[in-house]
């Protein structure tokens, strides 16, 4: 599977949790545990909508 991609999987603890890879298979991000699979398909929704809007705080300074 090519590309940007969400993948949805169960921790150890049995939790769901997603993950985002770029296009070179990178993780770039890891969501936290959710309950339930429908839960975790709602964090992804959240995620591309909110993301594009999101601001950069850079604490580094």
């Amino acid at each position: 599977m090519a590309g940007e991609r969400f993948e949805i999987f169960k921790d150890s603890v049995g939790k769901f949790r997603f993950r985002l890879r770029a296009q070179n298979g990178e993780i770039i991000a890891e969501s936290q545990g959710y309950e339930s699979k429908e839960g975790c398909q709602k964090g992804i929704e959240s995620v591309k909508e909110n993301a594009s809007k999101a601001g950069i705080k850079d604490y580094t300074t």
